[in-house]
């Protein structure tokens, strides 16, 4: 069996850098592994090029005047917020899914976003991503998950609470979710 994968454009999620400075460089080695879409805001360009990074597109708020790699587009913001651009911009180009490396999580705006692209929001501490509910997923006993928005009558299975919206998995084995909203962030440690 071969190792090697062909990997059809936008099938990988796009990696939205909004602030590298703190994360982890062998965690943001494991996201470019398959050669996503590389975008970043204007602030982070040079940091990230510095990195050794191809970066595919820059959101940008004015005209940039800096020297850009070859084939890298430009995407202005307008009136616009930079992550509202660059959000606007995946769904425009049609792709599915989002990896996106910001400092604080911004669950309002990304929320207008999330029945168009997956998103999941990484910082130098925690994995945050929606879910529905219902929602399962098999974790080692001991993990650490928090609840990172307001969930509506939630009841939960497989996990005890330590503080408030922050639980931990019992055993091994698959913890559930139960909740009244169409859906929740729920953020786990990296």
């Amino acid at each position: 069996m071969s190792s090697h994968h062909i990997i059809r454009e936008k099938q990988e999620p796009a990696l939205l850098i909004a602030d590298i400075n703190r994360f982890d460089p062998e965690y943001l080695g494991q996201l470019l592994e398959w050669s996503p879409t590389v975008m970043v805001l204007q602030k982070e360009v040079e940091k990230v090029a510095s990195l050794g990074i191809k970066i595919d597109v820059i959101i940008t708020q004015n005209t940039f005047t800096e020297e850009i790699q070859e084939h890298t587009r430009l995407v202005f913001c307008e009136r616009k917020i930079e992550l509202e651009a660059a959000l606007d911009f995946l769904q425009r180009e049609q792709y599915h899914a989002v990896n996106i490396i910001i400092n604080e999580f911004d669950f309002v705006l990304f929320s207008k976003y999330i029945n168009a692209i997956d998103i999941v929001q990484l910082n130098e501490q925690e994995r945050c991503f929606t879910a529905k509910p219902g929602f399962s997923k098999w974790k080692p006993a001991g993990e650490k998950v928090r609840i990172a928005s307001l969930a509506s009558h939630l009841s939960v299975e497989g996990l005890s609470l330590i503080s408030e919206n922050l639980y931990q998995t019992t055993k091994d084995g698959l913890y559930k979710l139960y909740f009244d909203n169409d859906l929740i962030w729920i953020a786990e440690n990296l």
